[in-house]
C-alpha cells in the first residue's frame, strides 16, 4: 500500500484502525481510505490516543485533537500558542502536552481535570514513564520529572548543559534517555540522577526505541541503526553501542521498534526503509525506492507491520518478513 499525500508526513502510528499519518496540511489520514481535517495549520506532532483508537494531534493552530476516521475532536485550544510536543499513557489514560514553556494535562475519563507545569525555558518533548504516573519534559539544561496529577509541586531535575529534544524511557522506568540538539545522547540513571554520556554521532538522532525487552535501544543519527546495550543495573555506562546496516551513502534519520520484540526498522535520508532482527538474518528491503527522506516511521506492537512517510508526501504500510 503506498500514497501519495503532496503533504510533508509528520507521523505515521499504528492504532486500532490500523495505520495512519498526520500531515503537514493539517489532516490525518487512515490507510482505510478516511481523511479527517484535525487542524487549521500543520500538525506537529502526533500519538495514539490512550485508549489505542485514533490519533492524538498538536498543531500550529494551539489544538489537540483526537482523530478517528468518522471525525475530529477538540481536547484541548491553546488559541495563539503552537503545541508541538504530546505523549499519552494507556497505563494511566492520561495525556500529555506540550506549548511554549508550559506543559499540560488531560485524562480521558474525566473532561474536568487539568493541569500545567510551567518551565523556565520551552519544552521540545514531553514522555510518560511506562506506568504513566510520571512525566519528563525536555527542556534546555535537561529534564524536568513531574508527578502528572499532583498540581503544586517542583519537578525533580535531570540536569545536563545543552539543548534537549527527545525523551524516551527505558520499558522498566529506570533511565531516561534524551537526544540533544548537537549530534549526541544523554542519559540519567532515575535513582540517583547517575549521569550517561552516549556520544559518538556523526548527524543529529531525531528518533529513539527500545526492543527486546527493554534490553536495548535503537536510535538514528548514523549510517546504520545505533543500539545501546540497556541490561543490568547499569544501562549502557561503560559499555559500546553496535552499529547495524551500515550504509556508507546514506544516513538513518528514522527508527522504529517493537518493544517486545527484536526487531528494528530503519528509515534513510535517500527515501529507502529497512528492518532487521538484532539476532541475525541481514537486511530486508522494505522501501527499496529512493526519494525524498523518511520523515515518519512506525512499527506495530506485534513487529509485524511497517508504516513510512517521507518529506515529499509519500507514504505507505508493509508487511514484515516474518
Amino acid at each position: 500500500m503506498v500514497h501519495a499525500f503532496d503533504a510533508y508526513v509528520a507521523a505515521a502510528l499504528f492504532v486500532k484502525e490500523g495505520a495512519a499519518f498526520a500531515l503537514g496540511d493539517g489532516t490525518v489520514r487512515f490507510e482505510t481510505g478516511e481523511t479527517v481535517q484535525a487542524h487549521d495549520g500543520a500538525v506537529l506532532c502526533a500519538t495514539a490516543h490512550p485508549s489505542g483508537s485514533g490519533v492524538l494531534t498538536g498543531g500550529d493552530d494551539g489544538r489537540l485533537m483526537w482523530s478517528r476516521p468518522t471525525g475530529a475532536e477538540v481536547l484541548a485550544d491553546l488559541k495563539g500558542k503552537w503545541i508541538d510536543a504530546v505523549d499519552a499513557s494507556p497505563a494511566s489514560g492520561l495525556i500529555a502536552f506540550a506549548a511554549g514553556r508550559e506543559v499540560h494535562v488531560r485524562d480521558v475519563a474525566d473532561p474536568a481535570f487539568a493541569r500545567t507545569f510551567k518551565h523556565e525555558r520551552s519544552v521540545a518533548a514531553v514522555a510518560f514513564e511506562p506506568k504513566g504516573r510520571r512525566i519528563a519534559a525536555a527542556t534546555y539544561g535537561g529534564a524536568a520529572l513531574w508527578y502528572a496529577r499532583i498540581a503544586d509541586q517542583k519537578p525533580q531535575m535531570l540536569k545536563w548543559a545543552g539543548s534537549h529534544v527527545g525523551l524516551v524511557w527505558s520499558l522498566d522506568g529506570k533511565f531516561l534517555v534524551s537526544s540533544m540538539q548537537e549530534s549526541a545522547l544523554h542519559g540519567w540513571r532515575i535513582a540517583d540522577s547517575k549521569d550517561m554520556r552516549m556520544g559518538g554521532y556523526p548527524a543529529k538522532v531525531k528518533s529513539m526505541a527500545f526492543l527486546s525487552k527493554g534490553l536495548m535501544l535503537a536510535t538514528s543519527g548514523a549510517q546504520g541503526a545505533v543500539v545501546w546495550p540497556f541490561g543490568g543495573a547499569n544501562g549502557p555506562m561503560g559499555k559500546q553501542a553496535a552499529e547495524i546496516g551500515y550504509d556508507q551513502s546514506a544516513m538513518v534519520v528514522r527508527i522504529a521498534a517493537a518493544e517486545q520484540h527484536s526487531r528494528v526498522v530503519a528509515g534513510l535520508d535517500d527515501g529507502r526503509v529497512w528492518s532487521a532482527r538484532l539476532e541475525g538474518g541481514g537486511l530486508s528491503p522494505i522501501k527499496s525506492e529512493k526519494g525524498a527522506a523518511i520523515s515518519a516511521l512506525a512499527i506495530s506492537r506485534d513487529g509485524l507491520k511497517a508504516a513510512w512517510g517521507d518529506e515529499d508526501g509519500a507514504a505507505g504500510a508493509a508487511d514484515l518478513p516474518i
